[in-house]
């Protein structure tokens, strides 16, 4: 294996294990120590790969921020499908919200590169909806976008809160009124489900 195979390697394992333990028991409880530990190297080895605990944070928020993967299914499905994995998720019982605003919440510093990472996640998924509504002829799309975004970041906190998944399909049928209210006024009708 090629020296930059070895190194992207064990920088995959890294943040595999930043990942876990990062989003299971928080950013501010675990160390490098814990990390390094867990991996089974050393702190140098590991700051030879991210040079500060920062670098590593950003490096395990950037990993996760993946844009949503082409979809030729209908754009309602795909909205209210957004609701249903969230949902899904809830229901794992290893769900602990939204692992952006986990972050932003833990580091409590505005300039850190944390934020900049969260807001273009949040605007990465608020386009994604707007360009699906756009997609049903919806003339409201862009603010109607920012109440889905809205209500999933809502139906996320009131998981953590209640621990209840049914607070996912609540958001999806509010989801859904929002959305079939803004397509009375646009030029096509939603289908149903």
């Amino acid at each position: 294996m090629a020296r930059a195979d070895v190194r992207a390697a064990m920088q995959e394992r890294i943040l595999e294990t930043a990942d876990r333990l990062f989003y299971g028991q928080g950013i501010r409880a675990v160390g490098v120590d814990t990390i390094a530990a867990e991996i089974g190297i050393s702190k140098r080895t590991l700051y030879n790969h991210f040079p500060s605990k920062d670098d590593l944070i950003v490096a395990y928020l950037s990993r996760r921020l993946k844009p949503a993967p082409p979809s030729d299914r209908p754009p309602l499905e795909q909205i209210m499908g957004a609701f249903d994995r969230l949902e899904r998720t809830i229901a794992t019982g290893v769900f602990r919200g939204c692992p952006f605003v986990n972050a932003v919440a833990e580091l409590k510093e505005p300039a850190h590169a944390a934020n900049r990472i969260a807001l273009a996640f949040k605007e990465q998924r608020r386009v994604w909806f707007q360009g699906l509504l756009e997609r049903l002829g919806i003339a409201t799309a862009e603010p109607l976008s920012l109440q889905l975004q809205i209500l999933m970041d809502g139906a996320i906190a009131a998981a953590i809160v209640r621990g209840d998944p049914a607070v996912a399909a609540a958001a999806r049928a509010a989801a859904k009124v929002l959305v079939e209210a803004a397509s009375v006024s646009g030029p096509r009708p939603i289908p149903s489900d």
